[in-house]
């Protein structure tokens, strides 16, 4: 029928589906809970079992013994491998744990008998028990290796295998109880065992007007020194409710008599004070002598001779000199340098050090009045003579060393752990006879150095762009870097030494934020394109410039630059990038865009070697700003370092062990000068002379 009401809609389908998911809810919830409590029971039980494996080994690769906990399918080579590659070999043991992959590694070193110690576990367990258990292993297979060592011998010890089972089981458990026991919480403590049962109602109660400083009882105040001795405590007079009116500026508790006195106290004291003011007024400063005429050793007696107006202006023989002047500097730039780059000058300092020892010695060997043999003792008592080296004995010279790479402009954090580092390689090591600790420390630190600023892989250039021509591609170089340590100038020296070698660049000004930068670039191109004629090279021009002006997107520009290059057969194009602060975090983004976008076979950081701890502040930020912003999930890092304004530092040359120490990445460049030819490669051994230098 048309007029009868429709039925109700029935609700009984939709309360059954929502009590059907309300239930699986709940299943899901109760199911999410029970795999809580069982992998917390799980890892209660199988404690001893967190570790992933733990491997003792000596220094020349040999196991010795080895543990592998249960379920744990993978080798340890690889962890193990990386540690001796990236820690070990590189110097760079001053702390005691590495990170790779999901693992987490502690190791510990045994100089004495060359052995190495090493733990391996997942790296979000925290485990706090791991240290001193090391420690524990490490003293008792060092004593069961000894005594094997000389029961047995070596060959036979080697071909053996080496039970240690029983005792590291046992150490594993004392160190895990250890840990339950001192991690146990502590239970709340009642009223009487708390600080506040001790106070008083007397302590709580402030005077006022009375000294805030240390009441009897009460607490101190804020603004008083640590150091300066505790106030006694004043005697608070009581107000007598005759005596007259308490005046009410600031002077709450004080009778107007007192009140009179305080001020004729003050008056008093002002009067003796503006008597002594008088007293030790300075007399006037006399009116300085007229600046004296300096008087050159070599210049002769008459000022005529330093007088060049007359010989300014339009004299033909000033406009040669200059034109002879400006070709001498041309002939000095177009210096051939075909061929690998020459390296910094090396300065041997052994003649100093040997002087240097011999003042020492003559210093311990000065015979003391009234004492016989006491100067042969004297010398012999700084020598070693076959004993093993204890942190104490090393460290009055591990701070001396600590301080010396301070000043030399080493970073001071990373001053500290290369000092560490030397301490766990010679600690326990027995020296030779006629050794001093002082030698030995610092040839340990001398060798960590070199080893330091020995890259990990050779960048060559050239052999690259080789590669990279057979692969009918161009080379393309980023550079990256602060504000104002010559990206753009040591560019233009890069770009010459490519051209020497006979390869064509393409400047990719990218540059769209610094007024002048285009320009600055384009003078470079003009000036190398005169040096070397598009004539002596088929009439096409070796350095070419590509830009689009300011305010542009720089990815976008390097982008196309490299297209340009691809279909005009460049060998080289060179990426300049605008300077940048760490903390500016846009222009971080967008330099980890043009990165991640472009995809550039080098990328440079250009530092100069002035700055001492800002390197590592530089470095670590550009790395991780170029690490957070990219789009795979292994980010193009930095890949070598332009040292610049190598010249201007004398032996001060502690950026490089800082910015080399920071990225593991090698020098690939040293910029010495304002010229084309003042490019060099790193030479570590030179370095670290001048570093060590008194």
């Amino acid at each position: 029928m048309r007029g009868s009401p429709r039925k109700p809609a029935s609700t009984s389908g939709f309360a059954s589906d929502v009590s059907q998911t309300v239930l699986a809810l709940f299943v899901e919830c109760v199911s999410v809970l029970v795999r809580i409590i069982l992998f917390f029971s799980f890892c209660k039980v199988r404690e001893h079992k967190m570790l992933d494996f733990f491997t003792i080994f000596s220094k020349g690769g040999i196991v010795l013994w080895c543990f592998q906990g249960a379920g744990v399918t993978g080798s340890f080579t690889g962890p193990v491998n990386a540690l001796i590659r990236s820690v070990i070999l590189q110097e760079r043991s001053g702390k005691n744990s590495f990170t790779h992959d999901a693992l987490s590694l502690k190791y510990k070193l045994d100089n004495e008998f060359e052995l190495i110690f090493v733990v391996g576990f997942q790296k979000i367990l925290t485990l706090t028990y791991v240290d001193k258990f090391l420690d524990d292993v490490q003293l008792h297979f060092r004593d069961r290796y000894k005594n094997e060592l000389e029961q047995k011998g070596a060959l036979k010890l080697l071909n053996n295998n080496f039970d240690f089972e029983d005792d590291f089981n046992m150490l594993l458990k004392e160190a895990e109880e250890s840990s339950k026991a001192q991690s146990r919480v502590r239970g709340m403590r009642t009223f009487e065992e708390s600080d506040k049962s001790q106070k008083t109602v007397k302590s709580m109660i402030e005077t006022k007007g009375g000294d805030k400083g240390k009441d009897s009882g009460g607490k101190k105040n804020k603004n008083t020194k640590k150091g300066a001795p505790a106030a006694e405590p004043t005697k608070v007079e009581t107000i007598k409710t005759s005596s007259p009116k308490a005046t009410v500026n600031g002077n709450q508790g004080l009778t107007a008599e007192e009140i009179q006195k305080n001020r004729e106290e003050f008056f008093r004291k002002k009067q003796k004070t503006g008597i002594a003011e008088k007293q030790t007024k300075s007399p006037k400063p006399k009116k300085p002598k007229e600046k004296a005429m300096r008087v050159w050793d070599m210049g002769g007696s008459s000022s005529k001779n330093l007088d060049y107006s007359e010989r300014n202006g339009d004299n033909a023989s000033n406009g040669t000199d200059q034109y002879q002047e400006g070709q001498k500097d041309v002939d000095r730039q177009l210096s051939p340098m075909i061929g690998d780059l020459p390296s910094v000058d090396y300065e041997s300092s052994e003649e100093e050090e040997e002087e240097e020892e011999t003042v020492i010695v003559s210093q311990k060997s000065t015979p003391s009045s009234g004492k016989g043999l006491g100067g042969m003792f004297g010398m012999l008592k700084g020598l070693v003579g076959s004993k093993s080296l204890s942190r104490e004995d090393m460290e009055p010279v591990l701070e001396k060393m600590r301080d010396h790479l301070i000043a030399k402009n080493v970073a001071a954090e990373i001053s500290a752990q290369l000092c560490e580092s030397v301490a766990k390689k010679l600690e326990g090591k027995v020296m030779g006879t006629f050794t001093t600790v002082t030698s030995t420390v610092k040839q340990a630190l001398q060798d960590s150095l070199v080893q330091i600023l020995q890259p990990k892989r050779r960048v060559d250039i050239l052999r690259d762009v080789m590669e990279a021509q057979n692969q009918r591609r161009p080379f393309v170089i980023t550079f990256c870097g602060v504000n104002g340590v010559g990206k753009s100038t040591n560019l233009a020296k890069i770009s010459f030494w490519l051209i020497e070698n006979g390869f064509t660049v393409l400047i990719a000004a990218c540059d769209t934020f610094r007024a002048g930068a285009v320009e600055q670039l384009r003078t470079h191109q003009r000036r190398l394109n005169s040096l070397h004629p598009p004539e002596q090279h088929g009439g096409r021009p070796v350095v070419q410039l590509y830009e689009k002006g300011y305010g542009k997107d720089a990815a976008g520009i390097a982008m196309e630059a490299i297209a340009y290059a691809r279909n005009q057969a460049f060998d080289v194009v060179l990426v300049d990038t605008a300077g940048r602060m760490q903390d500016n975090a846009p222009l971080m983004t967008a330099l980890a865009k043009l990165i991640a976008v472009n995809m550039p076979d080098l990328v440079l950081f250009v530092g100069e070697a002035l700055v001492g701890n800002e390197a590592v502040d530089q470095l670590v930020k550009f790395n991780q700003a170029l690490a957070d912003h990219s789009m795979s999930d292994k980010p193009r890092l930095i890949d070598g370092i332009v040292l610049t304004k190598f010249d201007t530092i004398d032996d001060k040359v502690g950026a490089a062990i800082s910015m080399t120490y920071i990225t593991g990445q090698p020098i690939v460049f040293v910029g010495t000068g304002q010229t084309y030819n003042d490019l060099r490669s790193l030479n570590a051994r030179a370095v670290v002379s001048a570093l060590m230098k008194a």
